[in-house]
Parts: C-alpha cells; sequence; structure tokens
C-alpha cells in the first residue's frame, strides 16, 4: 500500500499524489456502506496497481461547500467592484471558517477600478479588519506586476480560496502563476455576478503550498453553528464575553453585556455587531432537523 494526497476528485475519480506520481483511484465499496466520501485534500492509504482508495486519516477539519479536507487557512477573496464589496458577505464567510478553526485571510481585488474616494473607504475597512487581528490585502490581479506580498502567505500551507462569483478569484491565482492558465469568464450584467468556470475542486501547487481552486458561490448557510458558538466565531468580541453579568449571554437582548458595552463604547464596530445579531436571529429561527 502507498500514502498519498487526493489533489483531484472529478467524475468519480480520485486523483492522488504520492511523490511525484499522480494515480486515478476510485474509493472502496465500503466507504459508501460507511457514508464517507473521499474529499480533496484527504491523505489516503491507497493501492497503485489496482487504483483503489483503501482508508482515509483522521481529518484535522473538512468543509461540506466546497468540499475539501485539510485546510490550514483560507484566503476570502472579495472585489472593490462588480460584485461590489459587501461586508456582511465578508463576514459571512469569516464565521464560517473561524467555525472551523481554519486561519482567514482577506484579500480584495480589482482595487484598479475603484474611486479615489472609495479607495480610502476600502483601507477603513483594511484597517479596522486589521485592528481585529487579519491580514487584510488589497490587490489588483491587472496591476500585479509583484505579487511576493500575496506569495508569502502560501509557502507550506494548504489553502482553500473562496469567495463569491466573479471576484477575481481564478484571475488571482493566474498572476501567482501565469502557467496555470485557468479560464476565466465575464460578468454577467444582469446578474452582477461572475459565470461559474470552475466545476470542480482541485489543489495546485503554487508558491510553495496547495492551493484549491474551488467553484465560486454566492450564499453560504450557518447550519453547522450553534447559538452559543457564534460569538467565537467574532474575534474581537473575545476579550468582552466573559466580562458578561450573565453565563452564555449570547450579547442580544441581555443586561449588562459587556460586548454591547464595547460597541456603544466604539471599541467594537457596530456594523460588525449588526451582522452578529443578524446571524444569530438566522441561526436561531433555523428549523430542527431529525
Amino acid at each position: 500500500m502507498t500514502e498519498g494526497r487526493i489533489m483531484k476528485a472529478l467524475s468519480g475519480f480520485y486523483y492522488v499524489k504520492a511523490s511525484d506520481t499522480v494515480y486515478a483511484c476510485k474509493g472502496r465499496g465500503l466507504f459508501r456502506k460507511q457514508k464517507i466520501t473521499p474529499l480533496v485534500g484527504d491523505l489516503v492509504t491507497f493501492d497503485p496497481e489496482e487504483g483503489y482508495i483503501t482508508s482515509i486519516s483522521k481529518r484535522k477539519n473538512e468543509l461540506t461547500r466546497p468540499p475539501i479536507a485539510n485546510i490550514t487557512q483560507a484566503i476570502i477573496v472579495n472585489s472593490a467592484n462588480k460584485p461590489a464589496f459587501s461586508s456582511m458577505l465578508l463576514d459571512r464567510f469569516l464565521v464560517l471558517v473561524e467555525s472551523k478553526h481554519i486561519r482567514p485571510i482577506i484579500v480584495i481585488t480589482k482595487i484598479d477600478t475603484t474611486s479615489d474616494s472609495q479607495l480610502e473607504e476600502l483601507k477603513e475597512i483594511q484597517k479596522l479588519y486589521t485592528q481585529i487581528g487579519y491580514s487584510v490585502n488589497l490587490f489588483s490581479a491587472k496591476q500585479a506586476t509583484d505579487t511576493s506580498a500575496l506569495e508569502k502567505f502560501f509557502d507550506g500551507e494548504i489553502t482553500v480560496i473562496a469567495g463569491q462569483s466573479g471576484v477575481g478569484k481564478t484571475s488571482m491565482l493566474n498572476a501567482l502563476d501565469p502557467s496555470l492558465l485557468l479560464k476565466t469568464a465575464d460578468i454577467s450584467e444582469s446578474l452582477g455576478r461572475g459565470k461559474h468556470t470552475t466545476r470542480h475542486v482541485e489543489l495546485l501547487e503554487i508558491a510553495g503550498g496547495l492551493i484549491a481552486d474551488t467553484p465560486g458561490f454566492s450564499l453560504l448557510d450557518l447550519d453547522g453553528i450553534e447559538p452559543n458558538e457564534l460569538a467565537n466565531c467574532f474575534p474581537e468580541f473575545r476579550d468582552y464575553q466573559y466580562a458578561c453579568k450573565f453565563r452564555g449571554c449570547l450579547h442580544d437582548k441581555e443586561p449588562k453585556c459587556a460586548v454591547k458595552e464595547a460597541v456603544d463604547s466604539g471599541v467594537i464596530a457596530a456594523f460588525r455587531y449588526e451582522h452578529y445579531i443578524s446571524f444569530l436571529k438566522e441561526i436561531q429561527s433555523r428549523k430542527p432537523r431529525y
């Protein structure tokens, strides 16, 4: 048996890399009986002669959309324009990534399309999220003569590139490694979003690490997060939530809430708190699954 990592899943085959060779494999029927689906990023044992994966190592984490495992960090890509920057959507991505204990890095693309005033607004956003503790990078694929500021993030990491369709994820990857020649598509003028060009999940070797180019999507559900877990997905809440009067405070309607006091004093950004409340209500209103 040989050990390797699944680099791509396509049309029922799993492409497993061991040393410098990639093998096309199928999953064992036993996996189906156990309701286990091999994922890109999985460390597996396989039979190179028979072409079957025989076992899957325990995962550090996994995402369901996109379906990928053992991620060490997530590059969350938002665009300045077409589609317009949305702090609500950014925070939704951040919450999902934080809930999986994956380190997020924020990249705002298409900076070349901004007006002077819009660029100043984005720099204020950059400053605020940096103060929270995130790495925030302003980027233009069209003006990317030096990509070293982004390349440093990837070395030795397994990275998922996540973001709404059309924000420039694929263009960013092509700027990092022009030899990829990944397919891009124009923005749909009627919908204001990109056409899906990435149809499968695949790990690409870029800048000394592995990067997943994943299908774009515009909706993220919070099904895996419980109400009492949500505050932990907002790093700036952590210094205050244990100072609340009531144990188990959800920082919503409870009196003497230290998080709300921090919002009122301007220490925590009001829009971030508003997003938290919106997500909390969404989680509380979802129908139980049996």
